[in-house]
């Protein structure tokens, strides 16, 4: 095996390139149109007046990561794209559908990025983010990729990700891979993306894309989401399959959309929904979330506020405070000084889970994929060490390690330490907080701003309130509230399973009046 990234890598690059040369020389960069934080309402509407095509959507953002993803910002947020030539045809049929007046919904059209962990089958490879993967070609699209591209969803490319969605060294840089480099904060270049849905994030808030999906097993939609200034949703675990995605922990581990509104993320949710025959924990509903995008959303909502997930930095908190005003003023009934009435105690069972559960998912993803250059982790944590020089120059594979040293002689230990936790988070943390005060939902700030990237000693990650929803497995959606300085920080809305109607409803009242996200300018800064 080579190291080194091969054709498929340089096949991108000349790609980006052909791309910014064929927009140039067409003179379509002229438009009118404003792309700048365009909507998919807005892109939509310029389609249906035929002010723009999906073609013409397509070349505009083919052209901007072109500028921006090796060039320019340097945002290192894009990992693969199909060729230039591909998507414009698969454009182009959209158009003829639209022309014919067979719409497929809001995505008609709309360029998609899905993060580098989820099965594509249209010639991308799925890595993880590794170059041992860079050879691995799914023959199949996961569930919710033929989702999207049922619901006409353009998807054109791999969004960069922490390597194994950072489940891989306990001393990692988030957002960097062997195979994608370093994803940069589009707000500050100098600055994290957090992880591990890094590329998703960068990308959608630097305008290089409309729509991304990335995942999550603990923080890794709701993190990057927060501090790149962009909305994302984590369902309920099981509203959208797992299948076709390569996996930490199946008891954790969601798909999730990542958009500049709630509107757009929930029009992907939407897109997304459908019970996968494959996936033991797959559900669906009946309805759309798009009715619950109510401004008066908030009118006579019972919030707790989670003092105990706040506390780590006091700029958030101050944001955070002045915020709360925002929910009152909108009908709110805010119900403050709150903590988790037992307690937080299932972290150490969450990670005894994640270790296990990692370790036998990821054999389990390669049976479904023998074509696949690897079948278990202890070939790629061997493969890690042969070429420690390109995969592990700045950190190395604590995580794997462990998890490697995980055995089915350990599964009873195994069970009960999910059984603690979920009860822990769930039934014991977010439910019986929730019935105490008789409450609707919670909120907390989402985590800290960036912090500078630091590929010598790590990120500087000082907490986070993604944990009680991801180890629960319940719903949690963060939106933009306002900055640091210069740089964006989120509001976490979470409740119990299958409560995303409630916090949609929450979540789009508050950002339609708080209005805290802003474009980044994609300018390098050196403070």
């Amino acid at each position: 095996m080579s190291t080194k990234p091969k054709s498929s890598w340089r096949r991108m690059l000349l790609t980006l390139f052909s791309a910014g040369l064929l927009w140039q020389s067409q003179g379509l960069a002229a438009t009118e149109f404003s792309y700048q934080e365009a909507t998919v309402d807005q892109l939509q509407a310029a389609m249906t007046t035929g002010e723009l095509s999906a073609e013409a959507i397509v070349k505009h953002y083919y052209a901007e990561i072109a500028k921006h993803n090796e060039r320019g910002a340097d945002l290192r947020a894009v990992n693969q794209l199909l060729p230039l030539g591909d998507a414009v045809a698969l454009a182009r049929q959209l158009d003829r559908e639209r022309a014919a007046g067979q719409s497929r919904g809001p995505l008609h059209g709309i360029p998609v990025l899905l993060k580098d962990n989820i099965d594509s089958a249209d010639g991308l490879a799925n890595t993880a983010g590794s170059l041992l993967l860079q050879d691995h070609y799914p023959t199949q699209d996961a569930f919710i990729v033929e989702r999207l591209r049922a619901a006409g969803a353009l998807i054109i490319g791999k969004a960069n990700l922490s390597e194994w969605a950072n489940f891989r060294s306990t001393g990692s840089s988030s957002g960097w891979s062997s195979y994608g480099g370093q994803t940069k904060n589009p707000f500050d270049t100098t600055r994290s993306t957090c992880g591990s849905s890094a590329g998703s994030a960068a990308a959608v808030s630097g305008n290089l894309i409309p729509l991304a999906v990335g995942t999550e097993t603990d923080g890794s939609l709701v993190c990057p989401a927060a501090i790149t200034g962009i909305v994302t949703i984590k369902p309920t675990l099981g509203l959208l399959s797992r299948s076709g995605i390569i996996p930490i922990a199946h008891s954790q581990d969601t798909a999730g959309p990542m958009a500049r509104t709630v509107r757009d993320a929930v029009y992907m949710l939407d897109a997304m929904l459908g019970e996968d025959a494959a996936d033991a924990a797959s559900y669906t509903v009946s309805e759309s979330f798009v009715s619950y995008l109510r401004s008066d959303g908030l009118q006579g909502k019972r919030i707790g506020v989670m003092r105990d997930l706040m506390g780590y930095h006091n700029g958030v908190d101050a944001v955070f405070e002045g915020q709360l005003q925002v929910l009152k003023n909108a009908g709110a009934v805010l119900i403050d000084d709150l903590s988790f009435v037992n307690g937080r105690n299932w972290g150490e069972d969450e990670f005894t889970v994640l270790l296990h559960e990692f370790k036998f998912g990821l054999a389990d993803y390669f049976a479904q994929h023998p074509q696949a250059p690897y079948q278990d982790l202890a070939g790629l944590r061997a493969d890690n060490d042969r070429y420690a020089d390109s995969l592990m120059p700045f950190f190395g594979q604590e995580l794997f390690v462990m998890a490697e040293a995980r055995t089915v002689e350990q599964q009873a230990d195994y069970e009960a330490a999910l059984a603690r936790a979920k009860q822990a988070a769930g039934p014991d943390g977010i439910d019986a907080t929730l019935a105490e005060y008789d409450l609707d939902l919670l909120v907390a700030p989402t985590t800290a701003p960036a912090w500078k990237i630091d590929l010598v000693n790590g990120d500087n990650y000082s907490g986070s309130a993604s944990s009680p929803a991801a180890v629960a497995g319940y719903p949690h959606i963060s939106v933009p509230m306002g900055f640091v300085e210069h740089l964006p920080v989120g509001m976490s809305f979470f409740a119990s399973a299958g409560d995303e109607g409630v916090l949609i409803e929450a979540a789009f009242a508050y950002e339609q009046l708080s209005q805290a996200r802003r474009a980044p300018s994609l300018m390098p800064r050196n403070h």
